[in-house]
């Protein structure tokens, strides 16, 4: 049995590394890791963001939109945010992506003051005014506004009937929940601005839905009415004062008139009484001669000539009248 080497008679050599091009090499990728290192502080700041830079989780600056630049991690670090977006939170319901929307009763149901229960769904729409409050004062600010705000509307239901929750209360409602949402946000040092606070669906409990539905209908008639009457009474009220100003100064105007009349005929007839006194004949037929040519003015005069037998005694003066020229 032949007992020899299975790897023959070769003999194995071993060759020594270069290691003057294996340190290039590893110079050149160490060198490509800084500047890749180097270049990972570039950031971007879109339009609508601003952005905090911080130096081992300290801040030092608040960089607004645009390209710049901040030592790599991990000496400093970015965090952003935006600023100028209005957020939106939705309590009560969800909008879902087919358009319609999901309805969270254990939001939305609340007691009012009048011990009926309401559905409210509403929103709060808020912006960012200090990225640096809203970043590092609460751990997660959204949360906050929304349990904020669901705490605060049952508050301020719960102050009020239904009935003015169902119609002309909404925007009290509204306005205050606002004013006592963003009182609560400053006190957490959120850092956000409550923009509007929205009721979407105010009504009550499906069972009894109809009931409520016909009784706020009723009430709208009766506003409705009211209104108009209103209205009525503004257009006919202005009418009525001008009619009866103008009929005032018109009995003024008369007034006026008669007192002037009734002045100048005293007036006339003191004169004709003086007159009288002094020639009592005269003033007479002067009177007599007045009231005749008054009288004879509106009359159709005839002259009867007794002397004339045959012919027609009865001459009519107006016909002669007509071609003589006064």
């Amino acid at each position: 049995m032949n007992n020899s080497d299975p790897w023959g008679d070769k003999k194995i050599e071993f060759k020594m590394p270069n290691f003057k091009y294996k340190g290039l090499l590893l110079s050149l990728i160490a060198i490509v890791l800084i500047l890749l290192w180097l270049a990972s502080g570039v950031f971007i700041v879109k339009p609508n963001e601003q952005a905090i830079v911080k130096r081992f989780g300290k801040i030092i600056k608040i960089v607004g939109p645009g390209p710049h630049y901040h030592l790599p991690y991990p000496i400093e670090t970015i965090d952003k945010a935006e600023v100028t977006k209005v957020h939106r939170i939705e309590i009560g319901f969800r909008s879902l992506k087919n358009g319609g929307y999901k309805t969270i009763k254990e939001e939305s149901l609340m007691l009012t003051g009048d011990e009926n229960i309401v559905n409210i769904d509403f929103i709060v729409q808020y912006k960012i005014y200090d990225i640096s409050k809203y970043l590092y004062n609460v751990v997660d600010v959204p949360k906050t506004i929304k349990d904020a705000a669901e705490a605060t509307i049952r508050e301020v239901a719960g102050k009020e009937n239904i009935d003015e929750i169902l119609t002309t209360g909404k925007n009290r409602i509204q306005i205050e929940t606002q004013k006592i949402l963003q009182r609560i946000l400053d006190d957490y040092q959120t850092g956000v601005k409550i923009v509007a606070v929205q009721l979407q669906d105010v009504e009550p409990p499906a069972p009894v839905i109809k009931y409520f539905k016909d009784v706020a209908s009723a009430r709208e008639d009766k506003n409705r009415y009211i209104n108009e009457a209103e209205a009525y009474a503004n257009e006919i009220i202005p009418q009525a004062r001008a009619k009866a100003a103008s009929m005032i100064l018109e009995a003024e105007a008369y007034q006026k008139e008669k007192i002037e009349k009734a002045k100048g005929d005293a007036y006339r007839f003191i004169e004709t009484l003086k007159s009288y006194k002094s020639a009592p004949e005269i003033t007479k037929k002067r009177l007599y001669f007045d009231t005749m040519e008054k009288i004879l003015k509106r009359s159709e005069k005839y002259i009867f000539d007794s002397d004339i037998k045959n012919l027609s005694p009865i001459i009519g003066l107006d016909g002669l009248n007509q071609g003589v020229k006064k």
